[in-house]
């Protein structure tokens, strides 16, 4: 580790100063909606609750005594897994202190984390479009692995009401279908039983020219004084 950088647990006092790092880290992503909210009190508390749940840890790096880097992990104990793991939710060091050894030593310190915790691996999910960042992982072993998604409840909720099945789609197209065909036909029959009274009307039209006609004087008729 460089002299002036030390990386330690987050305490209550950095909560703010880790907001404004959660945001930055935002803001600087090309996916920024997908990779935290901006709303600063509910990142806040997403933060505590983290610090706060059994194996959730969050880790600091300062230089200078300014907080410049974060860690967010979590240890998870076998259940579907086989094996205990240790997530790295987020890493993450401000633009003007990269290249001073900062990410390395928050990595150090989260393999101790996870070798105290007995995990066999260490997953990490880096920023989206952050290539130094997969560079860095790459370069101490990391290799891909299965990504990560997340929805709240409520808008997953709202989505699998929207998403309707395809078997209901298709009945739901074809009964637009049947009615659009009953009204072609109901508009076939109207047009067909209207069909006498244009005719007769036509028949009308034609008699009543004819009569007119049969009134003017002939045109080969000549007056004579």
């Amino acid at each position: 580790m460089r002299p002036g950088v030390h990386v330690r647990r987050a305490t209550a006092s950095d909560l703010e100063d880790l907001v404004d790092l959660c945001l930055q880290a935002r803001a600087e992503s090309g996916v920024g909606r997908q990779l935290c909210t901006d709303d600063r009190d509910e990142l806040r508390d997403q933060l505590a609750v983290l610090g706060s749940v059994d194996g959730g840890t969050v880790l600091v790096a300062t230089c200078d005594d300014e907080l410049a880097g974060l860690v967010l992990c979590r240890a998870l104990v076998p259940g579907l897994l086989s094996r205990s793991v240790v997530s790295l939710d987020a890493v993450y060091v401000r633009p003007q202190w990269r290249r001073r050894g900062l990410g390395h030593a928050m990595l150090q310190a989260a393999a101790e984390l996870a070798d105290e915790a007995g995990a066999t691996d260490v997953y990490a999910a880096p920023l989206p479009g952050s290539r130094g960042m997969q560079r860095f992982l790459a370069r101490l072993g990391f290799a891909p692995a299965g990504g990560h998604r997340v929805v709240s409840t409520a808008a997953l909720q709202r989505r699998l009401a929207m998403d309707v099945p395809a078997p209901a789609r298709r009945s739901s197209v074809r009964g637009i279908e049947d009615l659009i065909e009953r009204r072609r036909r109901a508009r076939e029959r109207a047009v067909g039983d209207d069909a006498p009274v244009r005719q007769a009307g036509a028949s009308m039209s034609m008699q009543v020219r004819r009569a007119v006609q049969s009134r003017r004087p002939s045109s080969s008729v000549t007056s004579t004084s």
